[in-house]
């Protein structure tokens, strides 16, 4: 049987997934099988599994730190936020139904079997499993129907590592809280807590520490100073813009309010030189030399906003001046039209999209409401930047594989993931096909300095990267020969970290 090993935080942001994935490196580092497992996850980022199936991307990132292959069992529950209370139920990779959250609180029981099923089936290949929880456990009207925290943690007989943020400030009444309002059946399981993202003296924090010891029987194991994670972010609350002040060349990411998948600009953060810059506002756009649209949950509801917000106009008033890279949902806004006929995104009703402390994604666009008329509701005038449509129909397809380029990507070959709903069909040639045997995956135009794609991961080849930048600066940037190998170096960086800021040995004691 393994060892297992769980963080729980006092809130969403404090710093769960980080320092899972540190430890498990830090234990694959010393000789261990390891396995991640989060029961369920909220989150808008997610990925492809080699098989197909959809799982997130923080456990994706935990796989990564393991040195495994992703496999759904290691988040078998995921839900996918779509704006007015509703999410995508997904298990074990395959999309369920959408639901609004009292109708998933229903499935509780049913969700939690699937959990321990695949937990189960996980512990004959490990000898530590790391858990990760979800939010706080102390949410007391949440615990009946709790699958990912506690009463996980008491299923697995974990051992339960509580981590506050000091950073946000009073992380001891948080901590304290925490304990208190945690089950009296469930206290046992805490095994010791952690203080994250300290700035400072840690001596000044020491009498703190002693006197916290005197009034919770649940040990500090670690004070952890704050550092520059260059991890991707699970959640879009912590997402952080990242400027250089060497800045030669400024990425501008339109912060949309359904907004998915957003590490798809990590590799660009790692790149000296270049700022990567996420905007609320249209005026915000004047000096980027790449503008792009990520990828969305909600794509009409997010192209109305462009329209709403002025966003639409200011880019069509670029369009042909600045470059812009279109991603996934991001991609179909460039064309002339997205249709949803079967009404798969929409509701013709009130959306609301979903706030950052739910869901991950910003909430600052407000309401939106769509039309009565479901012919006008499921239907959104695009951008007008490429001459196709989209029609929101078939299955959601979901596929990791390499690809290779032709034309203006002639000769590259390069691997990522598609994760997308709908199909997409071009009125014109003007553009050039940027994949072999698959022309609606990827176009440029040139001429008009538009590039549009449904493949994420694509900037994680420097070789499709340093193209995107030629076109961009005549500029030369020092790109990393490889962005996987700077994970992994930032991976074994962060488990060094830990082990000597972490009594890493009392952590991992029976």
């Amino acid at each position: 049987m393994p060892e297992i090993l769980m963080f729980q935080g006092t809130g969403s942001g404090v710093g769960k997934s980080v320092l899972a994935a540190g430890f498990c490196r830090l234990l694959k580092n010393r000789g261990f099988r390891v396995l991640p497992f989060k029961a369920q996850n909220m989150a808008l980022n997610s990925g492809v599994t080699p098989e197909g199936l959809e799982m997130g991307r923080a456990q994706i990132v935990h796989a990564e730190a393991c040195g495994v292959f992703p496999d759904v069992r290691m988040n078998p529950v995921l839900l996918k936020p779509q704006g007015s209370g509703k999410s995508q139920l997904i298990r074990m990779g395959k999309v369920v139904r959408n639901c609004s959250a009292r109708e998933y609180y229903t499935l509780a029981e049913e969700n939690f079997q699937i959990a321990k099923q695949a937990f189960d089936s996980l512990k004959n290949d490990a000898d530590w499993i790391v858990m990760e929880g979800a939010g706080s456990p102390a949410e007391i009207n949440l615990q009946a129907t709790d699958i990912v925290n506690m009463r996980m943690a008491e299923y697995a007989e974990a051992k339960v590592m509580l981590i506050g943020d000091i950073d946000r400030g009073g992380v001891f009444a948080w901590l304290k809280g925490t304990y208190d309002l945690i089950q009296a059946r469930h206290r046992p399981l805490l095994h010791g807590m952690l203080i994250n993202k300290f700035r400072g003296d840690v001596s000044l924090l020491q009498p703190g520490i002693e006197q916290f010891d005197q009034i919770v029987p649940v040990p500090v194991m670690g004070v952890i100073p704050w550092r520059e994670i260059k991890l991707e972010d699970e959640d879009s609350q912590n997402l952080q813009s990242k400027i250089d002040s060497e800045e030669r060349l400024e990425v501008t990411v339109i912060r949309l309010p359904h907004m998915s998948n957003f590490t798809d600009f990590d590799p660009l953060k790692q790149i000296s030189g270049i700022s990567v810059n996420f905007v609320n506002s249209p005026s915000e756009l004047g000096n980027a030399g790449l503008i792009i649209l990520p990828g969305s949950k909600n794509t009409l509801f997010d192209l109305r906003y462009l329209h709403e917000s002025g966003f639409s106009k200011k880019l069509k008033q670029l369009h042909g001046h600045i470059w812009i890279l279109g991603i996934c949902g991001g991609f179909q806004m460039l064309g002339e039209k997205v249709d949803d006929p079967l009404n798969m995104e929409s509701s013709g009703t009130t959306r609301e999209p979903p706030e950052t402390s739910n869901s991950g994604t910003s909430s600052t666009a407000g309401r939106y409401t769509a039309s009565a008329n479901s012919s006008e509701a499921n239907s959104e005038s695009g951008l007008g930047l490429l001459q196709m449509t989209t029609v929101m129909e078939g299955d959601k397809k979901l596929v990791r594989r390499e690809y290779q380029g032709k034309n203006w990507l002639a000769g590259l070959n390069w691997a990522g993931y598609e994760i997308h709903l709908g199909r997409t069909t071009f009125k014109s040639s003007q553009h050039e096909e940027l994949v072999k045997n698959d022309p609606e995956l990827a176009v440029i135009d040139r001429d008009q300095k538009v590039i549009g794609t449904y493949i994420h991961g694509w900037l994680e080849s420097p070789e499709v990267t340093q193209k995107i930048l030629a076109l961009l600066s005549k500029e030369t940037f020092d790109i990393p020969f490889s962005f996987q190998e700077s994970k992994e170096r930032e991976m074994d960086e962060l488990a060094h970290f830990l082990e000597k800021h972490c009594e890493v040995e009392k952590i991992l004691r029976n």
